[in-house]
This record gives structure tokens, sequence and C-alpha cells, in this order.
């Protein structure tokens, strides 16, 4: 029987990119995935002949260049491109254009606000200048607080010599932007709504909570810290789609050594004496191996795959508690035809961004208030991207798909009413009536829809709950507390077995900073070298 040094359970973007750094230090490692293909929430598909779309992730935001670097990503395939700006419609027929180019940018707010057209590029430095307090964190392993050991020291004097050096000014800046609402922090720069609007939608992705809500100010920035190619603040695009980013991880992986195995599904973490020892599949076969690296979420890899008894009270206390809330929802489209929105009608470069349905705060707080209460959001936040225009060979020619993220979709929806499975053509409806009042001619030129609830991104991804974050991004969930306090190292109680998944620090989004960190405490602990 083959015995391997690493297994990594789920072949999702971190659980790839932790196998490929181990493979690359020269262990022996195995990836096993539940479904038949690999990324986990990364990945396309077509949804008519010809038709591809990024089923659940969409966009490239937050992917480390290290990490890129390292794996030499665009050998195996990898093809990134900012997407150019954002382009907001309003329902009293303006539109609300912000670029890359900082003239552009400034002469569409001109139109609204002298004063904000001016605190525009202010606000960019200073939202510039606080993501890179908070980037170079983003590899850093957290040191254990209460710990004596060396390592655990040097790691809080590494941490308070980094804080140190940004300067009083922005210290205190960042503390307030990790406490303040999204929507409050913006008040302190601008005075036009409909741009105060669009910027909340960056507080709140993937949170079950609202513009108001204290700690969505960290969530935007956490979203200002893309970079694609040296430019700051860029949210990207993979040619040929998501599946195209688990693709070339997967090839990298293999370059390496890596073996990945589809349609293996796990269904329990084995044990001996405490230490991981190896995995049994939902087929019955048992593989072992030195250690296992989890990219699952913590609720599945500690409430579903281990044993209760071989956790400690506490820890496992903390683990229930972790909050993993979905909240958004997906509707892919096959189109015959661009959608045509009154604002700026016909193409043009407005559709080749991110195209935001935000008009105002008031709309997005009373879509949080559905949510709050169990129900979709009768009139949702809207981020919508046409990869078409992007990447031609994703539709047929002179046709394109939409990718429509839906913010708000909870999980749990109210007592009494009908389940995600009744509602789901329901809420479809919704998102493309919403989308509609902007650009009717939308209804006309829809050939095929997917419509993706909470509940069926938790069964085709594993993702509990939906949530794409696999754990809120709150104060209360990050950095020395994600998990849970004590173990934010990604090692576990049990000897072996190991974190690398966004449940970890840094969290969510495609990012890949997990996998790397999980792998790094993997090699650490078998005493090979590696770069953390």
């Amino acid at each position: 029987m083959k015995r391997y040094d690493d297994l990594v359970i789920g072949a999702g973007h971190n659980g790839l990119i932790a196998a490929a750094y181990l493979a690359r230090a020269g262990r022996r490692v195995l990836v096993l995935e539940k479904n038949e293909r690999v990324g986990g929430a990364t990945f396309s598909e077509e949804i008519l002949p010809g038709f591809t779309v990024s089923v659940f992730s969409y966009v490239v935001s937050l992917l480390r260049p290290q990490i890129i670097a390292d794996l030499d990503l665009a050998r195996h395939g990898l093809q990134l491109q900012p997407l150019d700006g954002t382009f907001t419609p309003l329902p009293d027929g303006r539109a609300l254009t912000r670029w890359h180019d900082p003239a552009r940018t400034r002469e569409c707010l001109l139109r609204f606000s002298r004063r904000d057209a001016d605190n525009y590029p202010r606000f960019g430095l200073r939202m510039h200048q606080l993501s890179r307090a908070v980037r170079d964190l983003l590899l850093l392993r957290p040191p254990k607080l209460g710990s004596a050991r060396l390592r655990e020291v040097r790691g809080l004097l590494d941490l308070a010599r980094h804080f140190g050096s940004i300067g009083d000014e922005r210290a205190w800046e960042l503390a307030r932007l990790m406490t303040a609402s999204a929507s409050d922090y913006l008040d302190r720069w601008f005075e036009c709504e409909p741009l105060k609007a669009t910027m909340c939608a960056s507080g709140i992705i993937g949170t079950f909570l609202g513009v108001s809500s204290p700690g969505t100010a960290y969530v935007l920035l956490h979203h200002y810290m893309g970079e694609i190619d040296g430019a700051s603040r860029s949210w990207g695009f993979a040619r040929g789609g998501m599946g195209a980013v688990a693709d070339s991880l997967a090839s990298a992986a293999r370059s390496f050594g890596a073996e990945i195995r589809t349609g293996a599904g796990v269904s329990r973490i084995l044990t001996r004496s405490g230490r991981a020892a190896g995995v049994a599949l939902e087929d019955g076969e048992e593989v072992f191996a030195d250690q296992v690296g989890s990219s699952l979420d913590p609720h599945r890899t500690f409430l579903r795959l281990v044993d209760a008894d071989e956790l400690p009270g506490d820890f496992l206390d903390g683990i229930r508690r972790y909050r993993l809330r979905g909240s958004s929802g997906k509707v892919n489209l096959a189109l015959d035809a661009l959608p045509d929105f009154e604002a700026l009608p016909g193409p043009g470069p407005h559709l080749k961004g991110a195209i935001s349905i935000s008009p105002d705060r008031a709309t997005m707080e009373r879509a949080y208030d559905d949510a709050k209460y169990g129900r979709f959001s009768r009139e949702p936040y809207l981020d919508v991207l046409i990869p078409s225009l992007l990447d031609p060979g994703m539709a047929p020619p002179g046709k394109h798909v939409m990718s429509i993220f839906v913010q708000y979709a909870p999980y749990a929806l109210r007592e009494g009413d009908p389940d995600w499975d009744a509602q789901r053509d329901d809420f479809g409806d919704t998102v493309i009536r919403t989308l509609a009042r902007y650009a009717p001619n939308l209804p006309d030129i829809i050939l095929e829809r997917q419509v993706l609830t909470p509940l069926d991104i938790e069964r085709r991804t594993g993702l509990t709950e939906g949530n794409i974050f696999q754990g809120e991004l709150g104060l209360e969930q990050l950095f020395f507390l994600r998990p849970t306090p004590g173990w934010a190292q990604f090692a576990t109680p049990i000897r072996g077995l190991f974190l690398c998944g966004s449940g970890a620090h840094p969290g969510g989004g495609v990012m890949g900073a997990p996998g790397k960190l999980g792998a790094d405490a993997m090699l650490r602990a078998a005493g090979v070298p590696g770069d953390g």
C-alpha cells in the first residue's frame, strides 16, 4: 500500500496551492477532492453549448503575487487582466463611473460633487497606505499570544515593529477603520450618496452585515488589497473564467509531483494516539500519511470529519461559535445580445468592468433588513460582470455571458417559509427584475439562466452554509482569533492535522495565502525547510 507524506483534503484553490508548495519541497503529496473536477468554488462550466460561466467565484481580486511567481502560474496557463473600473447606473438615469484613469474618474465625479472629486484620489492614497500595512500580514503566520516560546515572542516583536513603523497617524486611522462601519467611514470623506453607496458595497460582500454594521469598513479595506502586475486595488479577470485559475494551480501542483484524485470524498480523518494518520474515503478506502491538511472550513473539518472526543472541549466550543452565515447567491446568464443600460445606452467600455447595482445606502440597508428576518432581498445589491467582453471565447460570436453576484440571500430562511429549492425561481426572477430596471432589454435577451442559492453553493462546493469566505471577516474572527483563540497557527489540537483553507488566517477571497501558510506550517512540523 502506498503511503504519503502529506494528504490535502479538498482541491479548491487553497488546497491546490498547499499541495503545490508541499510537493515543491520534495514531499509525496496526494490531494483528495469529492467532486469530479478541481477548483472548489473556483471553476467554470457550460450552461449552454458554447456559453462558459464562472459558476461561483468570478474575479481574481487578492491572489498574492508571490504565489503566482513561486508556482510559475503563467507557465501553467494563468492569464490575468485588470478590470477597468466600475459602472454604477442610477434610478434617475444618471451614471457614476470610476475608471483606473484618474482623469476620467475626476471628470465623472465633478458632475456630482467637486469636494468628492478632490477627495477621491486622497482616499485612494490613504487606503493604499493602510492596505500596505495590512497586506504585509497576509503571508505572516500569527504568533501565539501568551506563549513564551522564542519563535512566538519573536513573532510578537516583529508584529510590534511592523505597526510601529507605520506611524501614529496611520495606526489610529487603521484602528478606526477596523471598528467602523463602511457607511460611517465613507461619511468622513465624501458627500455624494451614489459614490458612498457604491463604495460601501465592497464592505458587505460575502458578509451577513449591512453597510451600517460595525466592522464592514475593514471588509472594504480587505477588498482594496488586490494587486495585479504591481497595480494596487486591481480586481482581475482570468482568461477562460475562474476554472482557468484552478487548472493552472492543478498543473503547477502536478509539475512538482503532487497527485490529485477527484471523485474521492473524505468521510473521516483517521487518528492514532491523538495524531492524524490518514483519512477514510466515502467508498470505504483508507489512505495513510504522516500529515493531513484540510482546506475545508472549520465546521466541516472538526464537526463532521473528526470525532468530538478527539478535541479539547474549549476548542470544540470555539469552533461551534465560529460564524459561517451564508449571505449571497449567484445568477449566471447566457445572453443573445448585450444588455442596454438606460444610463449609458449601447455598447461601450463601461460594460467591460464591474457593474454595480447599488443606488443608495438606504436601499442596501433595506436589503440587509430582509436577510435579517430570513428572506432574500427584494431589491438586492448586485455585482455584475460580462466576461465575454473580456474573453470572447466564453460565448459564441455576437452572444454573451453575464455573472451576477447577489447580496443578500440568507442560508437560514424564515421559519414556516418554503425552503430554498421552492424559492429558487422566485429568487432568480427578483434578481432579473432588479437588474432590468436599469437595463430594460435584459429579460428579452436571456437564452438560459443558472440560479444558485446559498444551499446550492453548499451542496456543490462543500462551503458550509454557502459562506464564500469559510467564515465571516469580523474583527473577532481575524488574525490571532481565526478560527478560534489559541489556534491561529494552522496546527490543530490533533497532532499532524493542519488547516490550509480560508477558515484560517488571513481569510477568504481567491487569495491563496491560507494555502501557502498552511503548507509552511506542515513543512515546519516535518522538519523540512520552507518559506515560513
